[in-house]
């Protein structure tokens, strides 16, 4: 992907840990990818918390781990990593708030739709609010809740939310960790020599040599003690179920497990489908991807229509994630200096260029022109995800409608705007066929997209 559409966050929590600060870190790392513009962490020591926030990257803060160690003692830590999204552009998670049972902190993935609503009635009950990140509204409504203990304080600020969410919590020696009752962000529990563990992806999960148990379930409260004792419980209204689709497509690091299948494969799987649906002219040479993330397609398209799939475009792996940058013009510099094309390689051929999506078309015309400039003869676009014609509400920072270039152009005029030869998007059908085995249930689809189709989920009443 090379536009706008970014995943908000990662989160990551530990329990019973002797080095919690330490992979607290490493998974924070290892989530790298879901946000780079801040990294935060918050431990537990003799029910005080400790905190560290960075305003950069984990890596850049390597250097000084010992010291971050020392100022983050205990055994009990959660983490983020963040990427703001519209109207979130200040403030650093996990977020520490004040309740008559003690100090607590949160770190949240996803974002709300009803933060106007409680923000109003929660200034007038005398909060005072720090930051624009709708998860200072659940810190507040916790905080104020009338409840008899922690638990039941932070579940009653649950219930007056609306969105898509992962938390983690920490309060004291106790780690919590819950997803939206329609599980639309991702969340699971792993464990190491007796620690459980929290985290956004399996990857994280890897990086700390922690075994995968199992997802988080959509609506699921789950909450780790003192004693390393795990309870379950389904606090919620529940819904049906509408996981991100676009954590298949894109958002999650493609070793991690989702659903409790490979992301890896899944990708592979969706790339094989876009070959059946829209097969190859007999000129083609080679099946070009868009690096890193239109990799694992271009295997499976190569592989099912029988083409070489060659790397045509060579990333410079020192640059960061482009779209995750904050500006417009920093993410059109960057595109220059992350992207080369492999002249001899492409010289003279026709090629399938393969990429997950496209969300503005504008930086893609400049790896068209890149590749024009290396003398390839003609491009043919095979994206394998359908247009995206709609904004996301549930916590992937989209464009406006105005700027999704297929809510704006037929497949014909996004070819021309483009400048390629052919231009094709795996259907929605072909989509959901390649992740479940099956096509789009159109009365009660069984993932959320929304930013494809436009049916965005409802939420039930609050009242």
């Amino acid at each position: 992907m090379l536009d706008d559409m970014h995943e908000e966050c990662g989160v990551f929590a530990i329990s019973c840990n002797n080095d919690a600060a330490f992979n607290s870190i490493l998974g924070l790392h290892a989530l790298q990818h879901r946000g780079q513009e801040s990294f935060g962490i918050v431990t537990s020591s003799s029910s005080s918390l400790f905190c560290y926030h960075f305003p950069g990257q984990v890596s850049s803060a390597l250097d000084d781990i010992e010291e971050i160690k020392r100022s983050l003692p205990g055994n009990y830590a959660v983490g983020h990593v963040r990427y703001s999204t519209s109207g979130n552009k200040i403030g650093a998670q996990p977020l520490v708030g004040k309740s008559k049972f003690g100090d607590f902190a949160i770190a949240h993935n996803g974002n709300l739709i009803n933060t106007i609503e409680l923000r109003k009635q929660l200034d007038t009950e005398g909060c005072t609010f720090q930051t624009e990140i709708d998860t200072e509204v659940v810190l507040h409504l916790t905080s104020i809740s009338t409840k008899n203990n922690f638990l039941e304080s932070f579940i009653d600020g649950l219930k007056q939310i609306q969105g898509a969410y992962s938390f983690v919590a920490i309060h004291r020696d106790t780690i919590i960790g819950v997803r939206d009752p329609a599980g639309i962000r991702p969340l699971v529990l792993g464990e190491i020599n007796g620690s459980y563990l929290f985290a956004s992806e399996t990857c994280a999960l890897d990086i700390v040599n922690a075994s995968f148990i199992r997802e988080v379930q959509p609506g699921e409260l789950v909450m780790v003690d003192q004693n390393g004792k795990l309870t379950s419980m389904f606090p919620f209204i529940q819904q049906k179920s509408r996981f991100c689709v676009f954590e298949h497509i894109y958002f999650s690091r493609p070793d991690s497990i989702m659903e409790n299948k490979s992301t890896y494969e899944i990708r592979k799987t969706i790339g094989r489908m876009l070959a059946e649906e829209s097969p190859p002219n007999n000129n083609i040479d080679i099946v070009v991807p868009i690096p890193d993330s239109g990799i694992p397609s271009a295997i499976g398209y190569s592989e099912y229509s029988g083409l070489p799939m060659e790397l045509g475009i060579i990333r410079n792996h020192y640059i960061g994630r482009t779209f995750i940058q904050p500006t417009a013009e920093v993410r059109k510099v960057r595109v220059k200096l992350k992207f080369n094309a492999n002249k001899n390689i492409l010289k003279g051929k026709n090629i399938i260029l393969i990429d997950d999506s496209i969300v503005r078309g504008s930086t893609l015309k400049s790896i068209i022109t890149m590749l024009k400039d290396a003398d390839v003869k003609e491009i043919h676009l095979k994206i394998s995800s359908p247009p995206i014609k709609h904004p996301c509400f549930y916590g992937i920072d989209t464009p406006e409608c105005k700027d999704l270039i297929a809510a704006n152009l037929s497949t014909e005029e996004m070819q021309k705007s483009i400048g390629v030869n052919s231009l094709a998007f795996l259907s929605i059908d072909g989509l959901y066929y390649a992740i479940k085995g099956e096509v789009r249930n159109n009365a009660t689809p069984q993932y959320c997209d929304a930013c494809f189709t436009g049916h965005y989920l409802t939420f039930p009443s609050l009242d």
